[in-house]
């Protein structure tokens, strides 16, 4: 089962794949967690989160995936359960957020918010990931033992 979840091809493609994903989400999820880049920090986001009604323990659970989720792409391990979570969260954020913004971004501020055009692209980058795995250059191709 082990081998299964973290066997990869050779496809480069997949490594930049996982390596944009994963910074993007290692970003959010710094700022989150460490309160980098401008970011809350721990407290203060799950602070805010509560705030808006988001349970604690599911706030926790987003800035944990965001964070290690980030960090698991970047190396290549345990692709296919970071790049699940990655998906989780954003299929969390277009219906529970940005759904009832409509499709496209926020470029001009003339919406009330952020549409799920981003969210889009991103869970596509995850569901390839998902269904054919890190790459080379991954800790997950070198578990495998190819």
């Amino acid at each position: 089962m082990f081998q299964r979840m973290i066997a990869t091809t050779q496809d480069v493609s997949l490594t930049i794949l996982r390596l944009v994903l994963g910074v993007v989400f290692f970003a959010h999820g710094a700022q989150k967690m460490l309160g980098w880049f401008g970011g809350y920090g721990f407290h203060g986001t799950v602070g805010f989160f509560t705030h808006i009604g988001m349970p604690a323990a599911l706030a926790f659970f987003v800035i944990v995936t965001e964070f290690f989720g980030g960090l698991g792409l970047i190396a290549g391990f345990l692709t296919r359960i970071a790049a699940l979570g990655v998906s989780g969260l954003m299929v969390g954020a277009i219906f529970v957020v940005h759904l009832q913004n409509g499709f496209f971004m926020n470029w001009m501020g003339n919406q009330k918010g952020e549409g799920y055009e981003y969210h889009l692209l991103a869970l596509a980058i995850a569901a390839a990931l998902m269904l054919r795995g890190a790459g080379p250059f991954s800790v997950d191709r070198s578990l495998t033992g190819n």
